[in-house]
């Protein structure tokens, strides 16, 4: 029987006490960072929506390109250094755009590239972090030390974007950047005052980029849970990404009340992201996949709510049965990941899994306004949710994610007599 108190016991674990604030003040200041970009370069003299645009594609395209070399590089390295190196280049490219705005020299490529040094060091530290947890947390309590981790990150989420625009509103977008600089920089020291044991960091022979590439795909591609998995996540992506990103909003404007009620969404699916941690610590699943697929599932309900002109209260009760749902499929999947691959090639399986997930989410962003206008927004919307339900539903046709079962509990060791 699991316990809360239990579970928190972990955190009477000095590394992963670090680990947890380092995620947790790393992520403030992610939360802090797109608040403070945004109408801090939509604030700069003569920018435009252009202006932006390209700001943040010079920030997202390093995270797409980079992400492989990143998992390369993390199981090549302690990981605990690639991470510190990782939150410390983020802060670098946050003061960078901080000084720039304060001075007022803003000249577009000096812009693009310091934004591009955070894109590179998010193209790093996500598989950083995900092999470092197992080097971390013991292995029976892994997926206690995901969702811990989940929990201090989706506060942080909620937190930040609220403190993020006040800050923006009461000092401007330069001072706003330089605290998340800050937050980056702080993060960095705690993660290098972890103490890593040299049996847990990543050794072996060494081999060329291309051939780790290679390894860590014959990994990813011999498990049929984690591919199919990974190309059922592409297109909920794009569907969530359309949905989300212009759909959405789009609806708001015209039929819900503006801003403030797609603000009352994304709280709703923010406030769902904390109490999905609360069951994710309890749920323990023999077949974790089948169980994490299947809450993929309740997340159509609120685009399909959309899609159907439902009442706000019940949109807004949507969005937080999908934060829940995200939640508890999060934490089993990493959980099941860093049990089920070998510690050596888990950060270049991890790159894969992020860059299969997140490949499509573009393109939803970029259909979304054509089918608005060829289909119309809520048949647009209730097409998203299919796509949701369709690819849910087609992946448990795999025996590998129906199938996959967890490992048996060890039985505690007895203690030795005196």
């Amino acid at each position: 029987m699991h316990s809360y108190l239990g579970d928190l016991g972990l955190l009477r674990d000095r590394r992963f006490a670090l680990l947890l604030s380092a995620r947790t003040i790393s992520m403030l200041g992610s939360a802090f960072a797109p608040v403070a970009l945004a109408f801090g370069v939509l604030n700069l003299p003569g920018a435009t929506a252009s202006t932006l645009s390209v700001v943040l594609t010079a920030e997202a395209l390093p995270m797409v390109v980079f992400t492989l070399v990143g998992g390369v590089i993390a199981d090549r390295l302690p990981r605990h250094r690639v991470l510190m190196a990782a939150e410390f280049l983020m802060a670098a490219g946050f003061f960078a755009l901080a000084v720039m705005m304060l001075t007022g020299w803003t000249p577009l490529p000096a812009l693009s590239a310091a934004a591009a040094l955070s894109g590179v060091a998010t193209a790093v530290a996500f598989p950083a972090l995900t092999g470092i947890i197992p080097e971390v947390v013991p292995e029976d309590r892994l997926q206690t030390g995901n969702a811990l981790l989940g929990l201090g990150m989706n506060v942080s989420r909620v937190a930040g974007a609220v403190l993020g625009g006040g800050t923006v509103v009461l000092f401007g977008g330069g001072w706003a950047l330089a605290v998340s600089g800050a937050m980056f920089a702080v993060a960095g020291v705690m993660v290098a005052l972890l103490r890593m044991k040299p049996g847990e960091r990543p050794g072996g022979e060494r081999h060329s980029v291309l051939t780790d590439l290679r390894d860590g795909w014959r990994e990813f591609s011999s498990r049929q849970w984690i591919w199919v998995v990974v190309a059922q996540f592409s297109l909920m992506v794009m569907a969530i990404q359309a949905s989300h990103g212009v759909l959405g909003p789009l609806l708001a404007k015209e039929s819900l009340g503006g801003p403030a009620a797609w603000s009352s969404f994304l709280a709703g699916e923010a406030v769902g992201t904390i109490a999905g941690v609360l069951v994710s610590l309890r749920l323990r699943p023999k077949r974790p996949i089948l169980v994490a697929v299947l809450f993929c599932l309740p997340g159509a309900l609120p685009t399909a709510l959309l899609g159907l002109d439902a009442p706000l209260w019940s949109i807004v009760a949507g969005a937080f049965v999908l934060g829940v749902c995200f939640d508890v499929f999060g934490v089993l999947w990493m959980t099941t990941m860093q049990r089920e691959i070998p510690a050596e090639s888990l950060s270049r399986v991890s790159s894969y899994d992020m860059l299969g997930s997140l490949m499509f989410g573009p393109i939803g962003l970029l259909l979304a306004g054509p089918a608005a206008s060829v289909f119309g927004i809520e048949a647009a919307l209730l097409g998203c949710a299919g796509i949701v339900v369709l690819s849910t539903l087609a992946s448990l046709l795999s025996p590998g994610v129906r199938n996959l079962r967890a490992p048996e509990p060890k039985a505690p060791l007895e203690p030795a007599s005196p």
